[in-house]
Formats: C-alpha cells, structure tokens, sequence
C-alpha cells in the first residue's frame, strides 16, 4: 500500500503538532499535544488521531465516534516511534529513514485496523 507520511506542520512555537498520512484512498490526521517549552525539552502528552476520506469526509470509528485517543502501551509505542522520527539520527540520515516511518506508519494503521470498519 503506498503511503505519503507529513510531518509537524504546526505554527512556530505551537504546542500542538500536526502529522498526516495520506494513502490511495484516506487519510489519517494525528494531532499530538505537548506540554513545557517547545524550544526545549517538550513532553508529548496526548495524541489523537482521525480517519478522512481524500475529499475530507470523516469515517466514524466501529461504536460511532470520530477520534481515537492512543493511552496506555500504544501511548508509550507511540512516543518511542515519534522521538525516533524526531531524531538526530533521522534527520541527518544517519539510520534508515524508510524502515523508521514505516513502523511509524504501520503501527498507526494497527490502530486504524483496530478501531475502525474501512470498506
């Protein structure tokens, strides 16, 4: 499946991050939420996701919500996954970029997988 993955388009000194993952036929918005100073060390402290058409539609989760929040073992994954993509490493191309943003990718989708009825 193939996968375009955007990362933090925020306004400067925001504390709230947005990420997307577009494929052929939706798209997933991340939004994670930071607390302290975003200049220094930032905690991430929740991140909640959405499933959209391309043009932009909401797809409501399989009990008829819209938006997933990630807590507890995926809460602590996902923070793992976002420092990695947030690295030195990664931005100067020191690791695999591809095999970083695809556990990235992967994982949300588990958690697309898990909480929504797509056809």
């Amino acid at each position: 499946m193939n996968y375009k993955l955007e990362l933090n388009t925020q306004e400067p000194n925001s504390k709230i991050v947005f990420n997307t993952i577009k494929f052929d036929s939706f798209k997933i918005n991340i939004v994670e939420r930071y607390i302290g100073s975003m200049k220094a060390r930032p905690t991430l402290c929740e991140v909640l996701f959405k499933v959209r058409t391309l043009d932009d539609v909401l797809i409501n989760r399989r009990d008829g919500n819209i938006r997933v929040k990630i807590k507890g073992d995926d809460f602590e994954t996902y923070q793992k996954l976002s420092r990695d993509l947030n690295s030195y490493e990664y931005k100067n191309k020191l690791i695999n970029r591809k095999e970083v943003e695809e556990n990235y990718v992967h994982f949300i989708l588990s958690l697309v997988i898990a909480n929504y009825q797509l056809n």
